[in-house]
């Protein structure tokens, strides 16, 4: 055996099994001796070209593999809970826990991204605004809009949304760590 070798295997019938065998002793070799030739044969035949190119084509046109899970029957019911609480069909959640798990990743399910980027879509509305008004002070034009009252309004507002998205940022961390976002009552 050699020490940086790995083994090859293959099930056939028994009758080939048999000829296979018969072929081997005539040749005075093992069966695993002639099934090593015939393999290096047949890496000798094919080009080397050839070989690093179907290696290539398949890693760019390979889809993801899919995977069969046995789970416990209460277990898929809190897959199915917790799948339905993400608004997620329950494989594409495991696919995204999983994934989450093994890239130390947290992702944030598509409603709650949408919702994020909504919230960032005002924040800069907001800011935008703010912005044009106080340009116009600045060059000294009269301002005709929010109020000293009225710009802490807005600032509260913003730091109320500052504090949702940092709560629904932490919310997703842990639901992604325990299952749910807040314990089950």
């Amino acid at each position: 055996m050699m020490s940086d070798g790995t083994q090859l295997k293959t099930w056939v019938s028994k009758g080939t099994k048999e000829r296979f065998a018969a072929v081997a002793r005539h040749q005075g070799i093992s069966d695993s001796g002639l099934l090593k030739r015939l393999v290096e044969l047949m890496l000798q035949t094919v080009g080397a070209t050839d070989i690093t190119g179907a290696v290539h084509a398949s890693a760019k046109t390979a889809r993801p593999t899919r995977l069969m899970v046995r789970l416990r029957p209460d277990d898929r019911v809190l897959l199915c809970e917790r799948a339905a609480a993400r608004g997620m069909p329950a494989a594409t959640y495991v696919s995204a826990l999983t994934r989450a798990h093994l890239r130390s990743l947290s992702p944030l399910p598509k409603e709650e991204l949408l919702a994020l980027k909504r919230t960032v879509s005002e924040l800069g509305s907001i800011g935008r605004n703010l912005n044009h008004i106080a340009r116009a002070a600045n060059q000294g034009e009269r301002v005709t809009g929010p109020g000293r009252d009225d710009l802490r309004a807005i600032l509260r507002v913003c730091e109320g949304l500052r504090d949702h998205v940092k709560g629904l940022l932490a919310a997703n961390l842990k639901s992604w760590e325990q299952g749910y976002a807040e314990p089950r009552t």
